[in-house]
């Protein structure tokens, strides 16, 4: 039987190769229904869709559901980032981001990102432009120059502008490959 997260990455591949499923365990079962992929939690009800047919598939995914932080997880190992806020429906909307060469791809709580920044931050002494770490803003991948925390907000400061979050917001940043980085923690080796 296939664990739940089994079951989540062959949903999000299936959707992404435009491939009708048909999969169950005991929490879950993906199905197509009507040319939509959705991902059904048996205590929840429909958790995530996604249309079939489109060049890059665009994931809704249920924002209180248990399983989503398994599903944000799966999404970003194929390269599917948040976009906007929670719609009407209480969905986050997923769609396909290119990531550069060398990164790996992070979609977290701002919190994990400062504790990565902190054993980093050393790198940033050395003079040049930061390219470590980097963080999604207007759609661009900006290196992050600087972190501070003040007021409960963690202000992000990269080349062109400075970004306030809270440590509970959910962020998109970037690591180099090289730089050994915990995903399930955020926090460096």
């Amino acid at each position: 039987m296939l664990s739940n997260l089994e079951l989540i990455r062959e949903f999000v591949d299936k959707t992404i190769h435009n491939t009708d499923i048909l999969l169950s365990n005991s929490a879950l079962t993906a199905q197509t229904v009507y040319k939509t992929n959705q991902l059904t939690a048996k205590s929840q009800g429909v958790i995530s869709t996604s249309q079939l047919n489109s060049t890059f598939s665009e994931f809704l995914v249920q924002a209180n559901s248990s399983h989503w932080e398994s599903i944000n997880q799966v999404l970003v190992e194929y390269s599917y980032l948040l976009k906007g806020e929670i719609d009407n429906r209480g969905f986050y909307r997923y769609k396909y981001c290119q990531v550069p060469k060398g990164y790996q791809m992070h979609c977290t709580k701002s919190v994990l990102l400062w504790r990565a920044w902190w054993r980093y931050r050393k790198n940033v002494l050395k003079g040049g432009i930061p390219l470590d770490l980097l963080i999604q803003n207007r759609d661009a991948w900006y290196p992050i120059r600087d972190l501070i925390i003040s007021d409960g907000l963690l202000y992000i400061k990269t080349l062109g502008s400075e970004i306030a979050v809270h440590s509970e917001d959910l962020i998109i940043w970037l690591n180099k490959i090289g730089v050994n980085c915990h995903q399930d923690t955020g926090e460096f080796a």
